[in-house]
């Protein structure tokens, strides 16, 4: 059916119904701040947000699209389960929060605790590409899935910020950069990955590059430090099945 939406104009809440009344393209123009937008929304809709959405975009999202042509507020995708979203500018704090599936692409930097719970479950493995650069806490209590951070203009220092890591007890996480940060908490392990991990990733770089027109090769070039839990620390005897 489709629809051309002023957010602005409409106010979070008509907005929100007017999405749910919807199915195929849906653009939403002018928008500035406002919450929840596309929650919980199904594969038969794809959404195009001209502006700045508010906090808890796409949360619970199950198969929809979403582009934004702008920069992005808190909670992406907060306990996303299927789908895809990406943002052409900047995301907020607490990017893909609780995230159990689907895709999330930033072409720019995050805030704090991008990936904080994350979760996987047998096909479900839910993947963030951050573009700039990530926020202190990135993967904080992580226990699945992967986070990619490709650390664009940060030069050879690693792009995140402190206690990365704090808690993780799963998934994997992938910083293109140098040298890797000096703060690691004991219960991750980083090495250098190999072209063979490299590979793992390719799929996520080469649409990354396709998205916000950067070098897939380039970038596939780069060192990447890849960061796991270390098998004998206390949160992954606690939390994950042997």
């Amino acid at each position: 059916m489709g629809a051309t939406l002023s957010a602005i104009k409409l106010g979070y809440q008509p907005l929100n119904d007017a999405v749910r009344a919807n199915t195929g393209e849906i653009v939403i123009n002018d928008a500035f701040g406002e919450r929840f937008i596309a929650a919980s929304a199904t594969a038969d809709k794809t959404l195009v947000i001209n502006g700045t959405p508010g906090n808890a975009l796409g949360c619970y999202l199950d198969g929809a699209k979403i582009t934004v042509n702008g920069n992005a507020q808190d909670a992406v995708g907060d306990t996303m389960n299927d789908g895809e979203i990406i943002v052409h500018g900047r995301a907020g704090d607490a990017l893909g929060y609780a995230m159990r599936g689907g895709v999330i692409y930033v072409h720019g930097d995050s805030g704090y605790r991008t990936g904080i719970h994350m979760k996987e479950y047998k096909e479900k493995r839910p993947t963030i590409v951050v573009g700039g650069e990530s926020g202190s806490f990135l993967g904080e209590y992580m226990a699945g899935g992967l986070l990619i951070v490709l650390g664009l203009n940060s030069g050879n220092r690693a792009p995140v910020g402190r206690y990365t890591g704090t808690g993780m007890h799963g998934g994997r996480m992938f910083l293109r950069c140098e040298t890797p940060p000096d703060d690691l908490p004991p219960q991750v392990v980083c090495r250098k990955a190999t072209a063979e991990d490299v590979a793992t990733i390719a799929v996520h770089i080469r649409r990354f590059a396709e998205l916000f027109g950067e070098n897939a090769q380039t970038l596939l070039a780069g060192t990447y430090f890849i960061l796991t839990p270390n098998a004998s620390n206390p949160y992954k005897q606690m939390y994950v099945a042997n």
